[in-house]
């Protein structure tokens, strides 16, 4: 159970397939959780269970201020889903989502990216780098930039690695590191990485860091 130091959380995302178990396992430790989507009929929660703000991110600033404001932590797991377009969302994501933390005086951050970003890239084996250089070049580009504008903030930010992630159960059993030692395609289910990612609420061992996880 997380400690009631830290018990409300904002979840961006939230109707993606991390976010989604996110908000289920934030509610499951007796977390208070907003979120801020753009269509709340695709929750998988039923919205009287959490605070539930509608708008567009990035562009409705006054949305996410409003979504922002008292919370304790902000989660993020914004992401494309399933397209290999960005439309520069992470990029344009990143520096109002700091703006706002910042103004309203809230510090912890902790942000989902992709392996392969970054630093990370040398932690990939081979094929999945051909891959992701072929497949995902703008995905990837994309997640740089916000990071690089993240990486420049005061805020106490966590980025968060997953490998190729599934929809497996969640088992809680998932190697962590600022490196890992990968082979092949490596993998971890959706639910651990919520479950790693609520983790990081009290844990400060990552704060400004990256983190790799895998099963």
């Amino acid at each position: 159970m997380v400690s009631n130091a830290a018990n409300r959380v904002l979840v961006l995302g939230a109707t993606g397939g991390t976010g989604q178990q996110v908000v289920t396992q934030a509610l499951q430790r007796g977390l208070d959780v907003t979120v801020l989507v753009r269509s709340p009929g695709r929750l998988a929660v039923r919205p009287e269970r959490l605070k539930v703000l509608t708008g567009s991110m990035p562009e409705d600033a006054a949305a996410l201020a409003e979504a922002v404001r008292a919370q304790d932590v902000v989660i993020s797991t914004l992401g494309v889903g399933t397209s290999l377009k960005s439309s520069g969302l992470i990029a344009r994501s990143v520096p109002a989502i700091v703006r706002a933390m910042e103004s309203q005086g809230v510090r912890r951050l902790i942000f989902t990216s992709a392996y392969g970003v970054g630093a990370t890239r040398s932690e990939v084996p081979l094929l999945p780098r051909i891959l992701m250089r072929v497949l995902l070049r703008d995905i990837y580009a994309d997640k740089e930039a916000g990071e690089a504008a993240l990486r420049q903030c005061s805020l106490e930010w966590t980025l968060v690695y997953p490998v190729t992630l599934t929809s497996g159960a969640r088992v809680g059993r998932y190697r962590v590191g600022e490196r890992l030692r990968l082979r092949g395609f490596p993998t971890v289910s959706r639910a651990d990485v919520a479950d790693f990612l609520l983790t990081q609420v009290e844990d400060r061992t990552y704060v400004g860091k990256g983190v790799l996880i895998s099963s």
